[in-house]
């Protein structure tokens, strides 16, 4: 547990450089657009409903509702596309951490073209979609003990946080892509749990939830250098 909270408290010590701060102004914009893009598609829709059932409302009643929808859809969402948006620029969080804390991996990591981004990011969103869709049935039979379907979902989805986190920077090294799978991920699944449910309660409060998956990507990266060194530590130890 100790670890974790170290690689939190180091994440939200460099939120105020400048690296961190661009990633967070994209990642906000892009989230934005998505949101807007929703908002206008669902308002064309009701506005299209309307029309094939001849009712005409003059447009403000579609627009109240396609905002409102829009508002739901992404509260529910919001995890989702936070993570699949800060995919396409994971590279830019961990290479500014490996700059300030980890100079020596950076010099070995290498990285990631634009496509394989964006593969990442669909694989997250579509892995996101299918567990919390699977967790449903399990959260509905708990519906009536009140707390039973939060803490399915909690438990779920920090599972699923704590492996997109860390693999954001595990992607960027050899150790992946050379036989790192079968050494095993360089940090223990409880501790990715840990951090994924960290950030998951945090993308629950108002306005902190924006900066959430940038601090997860950040302690995810310190989590998962310092467990690729000690693992090269006690490589060395054993030859």
């Amino acid at each position: 547990m100790r670890s974790v909270l170290t690689a939190l408290a180091k994440a939200i010590s460099q939120l105020p450089d400048p690296a961190v701060l661009r990633v967070l102004a994209k990642t906000a914009l892009v989230t934005a657009l998505v949101f807007i893009g929703m908002g206008c598609g669902l308002y064309w829709a009701l506005i299209w409903i309307g029309t094939s059932f001849s009712v005409s409302t003059g447009g403000w009643v579609e627009a109240v509702a396609a905002a409102l929808l829009a508002l739901v859809m992404g509260w529910l969402l919001f995890r989702v596309l936070a993570l699949a948006v800060l995919q396409l620029f994971a590279d830019e969080i961990v290479v500014a951490v490996e700059a300030r804390h980890y100079p020596d991996a950076a010099q070995r990591a290498k990285a990631l073209p634009f496509h394989r981004d964006v593969a990442n990011s669909l694989r997250s969103a579509g892995r996101a979609l299918l567990f919390n869709a699977l967790a449903l049935p399990v959260a509905a039979a708990l519906f009536f003990t009140a707390i039973g379907p939060a803490v399915v979902f909690l438990l779920v989805n920090a599972v699923l946080l704590g492996r997109e986190l860390t693999d954001m920077a595990w992607l960027r090294h050899d150790d992946f892509a050379a036989g790192g799978q079968a050494a095993g991920h360089p940090v223990s699944g409880f501790e990715r749990a840990l951090l994924g449910g960290a950030i998951a309660v945090l993308m629950l409060v108002p306005f902190i939830n924006l900066l959430a998956p940038i601090i997860g990507a950040a302690a995810g990266t310190h989590l998962t250098l310092a467990g690729l060194a000690q693992r090269e530590e006690e490589t060395r130890g054993l030859a």
